[in-house]
């Protein structure tokens, strides 16, 4: 194969993204032309409203798929979280990259730690699974809606209309941004759990043998397994943006173990699970962990969840 041409998203982080798998690509196939074809989602154009109140899936991939599919593009790299568990017809998830630092980060130009903000404070984020597990620890904090691209919601957080906010510490990271807030701490996962596929990308292909030999030299084995049992957890559960859904797999040595916690976006109500297994046993842990929480009443507790998602917001709409 002479020529690759890579889908991506115009944000920064996603552009940093392609320009990381495209160089490495290039180690692996030094004569191969990579080309980037960047595209705009429907979630980088609606930026007034909650996510949830969109739509639940492929907000950030199908127009991107939408391009692969006009034979625009060969492969496509995403932000695992972002990925659908069901694929379109024509496309595969062919490589998973190698996991990064999984934790979320607290971002303040005022206090130190979730802890150390005052009482009624006003955070950002517009991630339902963030909210729920910030009023599990704090019931007196504001959750206010926070979205835009990474430094737009760093200057609001800068200018004062929150106290603090919420983001993935990778993208911060990968971006050389973290030194431009007094305050950056990483919150430990075992505090919040994040979700299905952060800090992984998500090659996403054309069904081409040729393209998918490509796309095979990306592919970390413990990270692809860790990505298959969370979103086989999501996919059991039928979940989405819309509703509360954390879940981490992490692979030690030789054994894989598994968390996972959905609930009410106001945190009253979660219901929490762990399992584990041997590493070669481990591959349908994600559906036996939903099955786990089905039968504990996870859809019941999701489907009240969805219905008090964004209330608020729903009834400015009509």
């Amino acid at each position: 194969m002479d020529r690759l041409i890579i889908a991506t998203r115009g944000s920064q982080l996603a552009l940093w993204q392609a320009e990381y798998v495209k160089s490495e690509l290039k180690k692996a196939f030094p004569q191969m032309e990579i080309e980037l074809e960047i595209v705009t989602s429907t979630g980088d154009k609606i930026l007034d409203k909650p996510l949830a109140l969109i739509g639940g899936k492929g907000l950030f991939t199908k127009e991107i798929e939408d391009v692969m599919l006009a034979g625009r593009a060969h492969l496509a790299v995403h932000s695992l979280k972002d990925v659908p568990t069901q694929m379109l017809e024509g496309l595969k998830l062919a490589a998973i990259t190698k996991r990064d630092d999984i934790r979320d980060c607290f971002l303040s130009h005022k206090y130190s730690s979730i802890e150390n903000l005052p009482e009624g404070a006003v955070v950002g984020t517009t991630s339902l699974r963030r909210q729920m597990q910030l009023r599990a620890i704090r019931t007196d904090l504001k959750i206010k809606n926070l979205r835009g691209n990474v430094n737009t919601r760093l200057r609001k957080l800068a200018e004062g209309e929150y106290d603090a906010i919420i983001l993935a510490y990778v993208g911060m990271k990968r971006l050389g941004l973290l030194d431009g807030v007094p305050y950056h701490d990483p919150i430990d996962d075992s505090i919040m759990i994040p979700p299905s596929g952060q800090a992984s990308l998500g090659i996403e292909i054309i069904n081409d043998e040729e393209v998918a030999k490509v796309a095979s030299v990306l592919n970390d084995e413990d990270s692809a397994l860790a990505a298959k049992i969370e979103r086989d957890f999501v996919a059991e559960l039928e979940g989405s943006c819309q509703v509360p859904i954390a879940v981490n797999a992490k692979v030690e040595e030789e054994r894989v173990l598994v968390r996972a916690m959905v609930g009410l976006p106001d945190g009253t109500e979660i219901l929490k699970e762990v399992i584990d297994a041997p590493r070669e046993e481990a591959a349908s842990l994600g559906v036996k962990l939903a099955e786990i929480m089905i039968e504990a009443g996870a859809k019941e507790l999701l489907a009240r969840a969805e219905e008090m998602a964004f209330k608020e917001e729903r009834a400015e709409r009509f």
